[in-house]
Order: structure tokens, then C-alpha cells, then sequence
């Protein structure tokens, strides 16, 4: 018998990677491919996430022009124009005529990004990070480390104890609602929260008096409307996917893989921003008529003086 070969290991990508992705999912067996779901959504996952941490066609580390810096942070090069005529960026490099920045940038640009998507404005952001860099602990507030390092999903799912998420949630009845809208998951004595987010922020809104109950009616009825927009977005992105990517036929190069995968997740970025904005322009106007009324009503019952 002929000995085993030893593997190249130079000509095996890089780890993280959307080609290592790429590579493991070839060198699996072909009746895996086929018939396990959770090996097509891990895959799905992992691309995702290497799309995320290392977009195709810009440097992995070091030095950036500020075209490549907006692809890695998910923003515009004229956003990063204004931050620093803001003061929230400092200057880049100047080597010539061409302005190079750096993994700081990276990193400070990535939480500016995260704390607008948030709602904050830019007084808000400058004086937080006044914070950061005194030592204060911003990454409770704000999650600086998922906006420094950058993951493909928003949530991860947290498994625990059923008696803790119980406690965790606190209402039976709510409890009950919450697994039928599968937000939270049974299995046995163990409970996977697939939305911890979302029970973080009913907890607090509770803490102001609202009914867990109505917080719950008014998830299960945003959910469907929610849905409906991102579908929309989404067939945008996979109408431009489709037309490279055909169904039954050959995949295309590894390259152009990832670069429809990092398509997908800087459409995802801006889908989101844009999404985020809109949203809390419209509830800000809401909440003004809201307190106008409330304002107006107070004035014209009150005793003239």
C-alpha cells in the first residue's frame, strides 16, 4: 500500500476565510452536502461571517485608502469625510497626495457606525467616545466589542437552564406566547433565547410600567410588517445574485463567490442603516405630535392666570 500523501499545507487558505469556507464544504462528502440541512446553514453562516471580517478585495490589516476603508466599515467615504471635519476621526497619513489610514481608524469608525445606527447624533458620539478613550466602560452600552470585531448575525441565541429564562421573563403567560412565537425554544430542561435582545429591551421598557402582555401583542404584530420590508430589500440584492449565480448550473470562481457574499453583506449594512434612520425619523416626528397634543390639551384645560 502506498503511503498517505502528506497535505500541502501551504496551498490551504487562509483560516476565516470565505475560501476556507469554500474548501471545507468541497472536501465534505458528497451525502453530507446533500442531505444535511444544519450543514448547509453552518456553511451558510460561515461565509457570512468570513464575508464580515474579511470582505473580498480589501486588505485584510494596515493601511487602507479611504475607498477601502468605507467597504470594511460599512459606510461611505463621504461619511468619513464628515467625521472628521467633525472631529470624530483623526487625520490619516499623508504620503503624497494620497491619505492612508489605519486599524485605528478602523476600529473608532466601526463605533461611530454603531452608536448612529443606534439613534445617537453626532454630540452624543463625540462625547461617548471622550469616554472610551478616558477608560469608561462603553462596550455594556453599546456592544463596542460585535462594532470593533463584526459578526454576520445581529443576535446569537443564549442557551440556559429553564428555570432561568423563566425567571429571566418573569410572566408565565408571557412565557408561554414567547415559545409559540419562537422566540424562545424548549428542549427538555434547557431553553435556547433565540432573540436575547429582544427580552433585554422588554425587561426595561417594563421597568417604566408597561404590561409585559402588551409588549409581546405589539412584537407579534410588528414581526409580519417587518418581514414584509425585508423581503423587499432582499429580492433587490438577489435579483443581482441570480443573474451570476444561476440555479442547476456550475458555481462561478471562488473569487466571484466572495465578492457577491460581501455584496450581500455591505447590502445588508446600508439596508439596515437606511431601514434604522427612516424608522427613527418617523418615530421621532410621533413622539413630538404625541407630547404637542399631550402639551396643547394640559395648556387649554389649565386655569388662565
Amino acid at each position: 500500500m502506498a503511503p498517505e500523501r502528506p497535505l500541502d499545507r501551504s496551498s490551504r487558505p487562509e483560516p476565516g476565510t470565505i475560501a476556507s469556507v469554500l474548501h471545507n464544504v468541497r472536501r465534505a462528502p458528497k451525502r453530507v452536502r446533500r442531505q444535511s440541512r444544519d450543514f448547509i446553514e453552518t456553511a451558510v453562516s460561515q461565509l457570512f461571517d468570513a464575508a464580515v471580517r474579511h470582505p473580498q478585495g480589501v486588505p485584510a490589516s494596515g493601511e487602507y485608502r479611504i475607498e477601502d476603508l468605507a467597504r470594511l466599515a460599512g459606510t461611505t467615504t463621504r461619511n468619513i469625510r464628515v467625521y472628521r471635519d467633525r472631529g470624530l476621526l483623526p487625520p490619516p497619513l499623508r504620503v503624497g497626495r494620497i491619505a492612508l489610514f489605519n486599524d485605528t481608524h478602523l476600529t473608532r469608525l466601526r463605533l461611530i457606525t454603531s452608536m448612529l445606527d443606534r439613534g445617537y447624533n453626532i454630540a452624543h458620539v463625540r462625547e461617548m467616545l471622550s469616554a472610551w478613550e478616558e477608560g469608561k466602560n462603553l462596550g455594556d452600552v453599546l456592544g463596542l466589542e460585535t462594532a470593533i470585531v463584526g459578526t454576520w448575525t445581529t443576535e446569537k441565541p443564549e442557551t440556559m437552564p429553564l428555570a432561568d429564562a423563566r425567571r429571566l421573563v418573569d410572566d408565565p403567560d408571557a412565557f408561554e406566547r414567547l415559545v409559540r412565537l419562537q422566540v424562545i425554544r424548549l428542549d427538555g430542561e434547557r431553553v435556547t433565547v433565540t432573540r436575547p435582545k429582544l427580552i433585554e429591551a422588554f425587561n426595561e421598557i417594563r421597568g417604566y410600567g408597561v404590561k409585559l402582555e402588551k409588549l409581546v401583542d405589539l412584537h407579534e404584530q410588528i414581526v409580519p410588517e417587518i418581514d414584509k420590508i425585508s423581503d423587499m430589500l432582499v429580492r433587490a440584492g438577489a435579483e443581482h445574485v441570480l443573474d451570476r449565480i444561476k440555479p442547476g448550473e456550475p458555481l462561478p470562481a471562488d473569487a466571484e463567490i466572495a465578492e457577491l457574499i460581501t455584496m450581500l453583506v455591505r447590502f445588508r449594512t446600508q439596508a439596515v442603516a437606511t431601514v434604522t434612520a427612516t424608522l427613527a425619523s418617523s418615530i421621532e416626528s410621533n413622539i413630538e405630535s404625541l407630547v404637542s397634543r399631550v402639551l396643547a390639551d394640559y395648556l387649554e384645560s389649565s386655569p388662565s392666570t
